[in-house]
């Protein structure tokens, strides 16, 4: 059996001049890359300002297992699928970073038959943005540092300052450093630390970002520390936006590509789904909604993370409210969920399989508070039995939403046709509404942040700790409580726990701080230890990859 990187460099691309010929795009609406990838200017969303929308369709999953259930898989196949039964569609997808395609979790391109290419670029360096956020996150870094080493004519609280450094690297290392060592040439020593670049509020920002100016408005936001008046200091204060745009200018264009049956795709910006919003970029949304009628993106991790922050945050800064959502399942997530052993998860457990069908069914529930209509995509593996498929199709029918099994991995679009179908269907039923959010802004940190523990994750209350309400009063008072709350949380269980499967019951969320992110609009509400600066595993992706004297890499996946 070929690998993904095998299909993918078997794979027969076309030239960009063929996307921009089927989309109408001029020489003065798109910037080369090569001939196989190139960036849309922005230019394009005034061009075709009277068009009328593509409609989006959201995926989003279960609690995923450790090997993820195939969202960005279904994803592209459900794009391709829509070209299969003769629909203009389009993917949007978020940009993979270096530390986990070098570490464990791989690439993040799809797999198979359903892959957005040239895979190899996009998961390496692709066309410089990661490169470029991670060098305007360092500049003003580095313009912190100066300004402390010059005077600190601020007077920022060299023991608040918030910002550190940022690598698109896994790097456990670089979680906790002092800078400034050296002597007096060598700036003022404090502790610092880095993330990565994924992990950067810049990423969120040029994610949420709606043109150039809102960018560097939102940059000029960030709260790089705090005066000893308790007053914030930004980045505006330090006259840094302008030049962190400058590095931006070509990062905020999206990406084109395309898949393995020649379905446009854009691709940009990668926030994660805990400490961020998790989604693809607006304006990537948006230019693919001028050029589709039906545009399919993808959310971050499980529904309770990513799906719930594209409706109560992204819907806050676009109009992007979804004419359908899926939720892909898969037999091995639902047995996992039901307490099957890890390792036997490819073997029929109906008992497991009855327990674990709760955390779809919480999924589905919470989706469907939003008002949008819900489609179950039922990622199939080889090894799902037919009562596994039976059983689930039973459990979708008395949800009263449809479901369709996939195979895009094995067979490309024509392995999800049902699924495209289906999926079309509810979204032409489906009339634009006004957004459901689940919280309005004005309510207090605390009643948000119950509201989604309560309702999403199936808390019975919160508990905040002492650091986390001195984070809530103090943000309230300097007018940052009316922000949409982004709670950063592990994605292996609707809970604060890893651990718990299924669907808990009797469980408090426990918050341990409040942060703020004033650029990309939100308040990063940690429940737990989350990690910012992943470390790699024992044997890493790394270690399986090479190149030889053609150029051909193996190992990428």
């Amino acid at each position: 059996m070929l690998t993904s990187i095998e299909i993918a460099q078997q794979a027969d691309l076309r030239h960009m001049r063929r996307f921009m010929e089927d989309l109408d795009l001029t020489d003065d609406d798109f910037e080369f890359y090569g001939k196989y990838t190139g960036k849309i200017r922005l230019r394009t969303l005034d061009r075709f300002a009277d068009r009328p929308d593509g409609k989006l369709i959201l995926v989003t999953a279960m609690t995923p297992t450790r090997s993820g259930e195939g969202k960005t898989l279904t994803t592209v196949g459900l794009g391709q699928a829509l070209g299969t039964i003769g629909k203009r569609g389009m993917i949007t997808l978020r940009e993979p970073s270096l530390g986990p395609v070098f570490g464990i979790k791989g690439g993040a391109a799809g797999g198979g038959y359903a892959q957005v290419l040239p895979m190899e670029r996009i998961n390496l360096h692709f066309n410089g943005d990661i490169h470029a956020i991670s060098a305007a996150h360092n500049l003003l870094a580095a313009m912190v540092d100066n300004h402390l080493h010059q005077g600190n004519a601020l007077g920022l609280d060299m023991r608040e300052v918030l910002w550190p450094r940022a690598v698109d690297m896994n790097d456990r290392a670089l979680r906790q450093v002092v800078v400034g060592l050296g002597g007096r040439l060598g700036g003022i020593p404090r502790e610092s630390g880095y993330v990565i670049t994924a992990a950067s509020e810049i990423m969120a920002i040029l994610a949420l970002a709606s043109s150039r100016s809102d960018l560097k408005r939102r940059l000029g936001h960030i709260a790089v520390g705090f005066r000893q008046d308790g007053t914030v200091v930004t980045a505006d204060d330090l006259d840094a936006a302008g030049a962190m745009a400058v590095i931006l200018n070509e990062a905020i264009m999206p990406n084109l590509v395309q898949t393995m049956e020649h379905t446009p795709a854009l691709v940009h910006a990668g926030p994660f789904a805990n400490i961020a919003h998790g989604t693809s970029s607006i304006l990537s949304a948006r230019i693919a909604r001028k050029l589709a009628d039906y545009v399919v993106t993808e959310a971050g991790f499980g529904a309770d993370l990513g799906a719930e922050k594209f409706f109560n945050i992204v819907n806050r800064y676009a109009d992007l409210w979804p004419s359908a959502v899926v939720v892909v399942a898969t037999c091995r997530a639902i047995k996992y969920h039901g307490g099957a052993d890890a390792l036997a998860l490819n073997e029929e457990d109906m008992d497991a399989f009855e327990r674990g069908l709760g955390n779809l069914r919480a999924h589905v529930a919470n989706m469907k508070r939003f008002g949008v209509p819900v489609i179950v995509a039922i990622n199939r593996f080889p090894f799902d039995t037919e009562a596994e498929l039976h059983r689930l199709r039973d459990a979708c029918e008395a949800m009263e939403v449809p479901c369709a099994a996939h195979e895009a991995f094995a067979r490309g679009g024509s392995g999800a046709v049902e699924l495209a179908e289906k999926t079309v269907a509810l979204a032409d039923a489906s009339n634009h509404q006004e957004p459901r959010f689940l919280y309005p802004l004005d309510d207090s940190v605390e009643d948000k942040i119950e509201r989604i523990a309560t309702t999403i994750y199936g808390a019975d209350a919160i508990y905040l700790e002492k650091q986390a309400q001195q984070q809530i009063d103090r943000l309230t008072a300097l007018g940052y409580g009316d922000l949409p709350i982004c709670i950063a949380k592990t994605q292996a269980s609707l809970s604060d726990d890893r651990t718990v499967r299924g669907v808990p019951e009797g469980w408090t969320l426990t918050v341990t701080d409040v942060q703020l992110s004033a650029g990309a609009g939100f308040l990063v509400v940690v429940c737990g230890n989350m990690m910012l600066m992943p470390g790699l595993p024992s044997r890493p992706a790394a270690v399986d990859m090479d190149v030889d004297d053609t150029g051909q890499i193996t190992g990428l996946f």
